[in-house]
This record gives C-alpha cells, structure tokens and sequence, in this order.
C-alpha cells in the first residue's frame, strides 16, 4: 500500500467515528428533546453538524475506495454502516485492522530491501 492509499484510509478513519456519533446525538438530543420538551433548539446545529460530517465521510469513502481499488462490495459496506447509528465504529474497527495490516505488509516489504 503506498503512501497516498494509507493517508486516505487514516482519514477516513478520523471522520467514521465522530459522524457515527452525530446521527444518535442529532436522534436522541435534537428529535427526541424537541418532541417531549421545548427544547428544539438543538435540531437544526445537530442536523448541519451531522449532515457535513456524513458528506465528508462520503468524499473520502469514494477517495479511499478509487485509492484502495476496493471492491464495489466493500465501498457499499462501509456506506451502509454510515447509514446505521453507531455503524461507524464498526468501520473504523475494519478499518483500523486493514491499517494495521498495511503497516505490517510495508514492514514486511522493508525487511526484505534490507
């Protein structure tokens, strides 16, 4: 994996978990709260945060999945996890593996130069 796939991966691994965590805040804290109290406040900044973070991770989805030369399969998963509250911590627990992984193949690759 070159250096380019590798950042790619990195980023979309530091925006999978905090819009994992803004679709249940913007359920919980803006739907919820406006519908049992006045508090309604708190929709619409929930809403923008959470719609720019899934946009985002939409971007770098497509950037990791032409980097990676991933399967349409692959791509569809880790969209559809986007989709599910919470999904995204699955994602990044994939994609931390498969980073993991990375690292080791390019140790591997390293070693064997030397």
């Amino acid at each position: 994996m070159d250096i380019k796939t590798a950042s790619a991966l990195h980023r979309l691994r530091l925006i999978s978990v905090p819009e994992a965590l803004s679709f249940p805040a913007l359920l919980i804290f803006g739907s919820l709260l406006s519908r049992v109290s006045d508090i309604d406040y708190l929709m619409m900044p929930l809403g923008a945060i959470h719609g720019i973070l899934f946009l985002i991770y939409g971007v770098l989805l497509v950037d990791v999945w032409s980097k990676a030369k991933w399967p349409a399969k692959r791509a569809l998963l880790f969209f559809v996890l986007s989709l599910v509250p919470f999904g995204g911590l699955y994602g990044d627990k994939l994609l931390k593996r498969e980073e993991a992984d990375s690292v080791v193949a390019a140790r591997a690759r390293q070693a064997a130069q030397a």
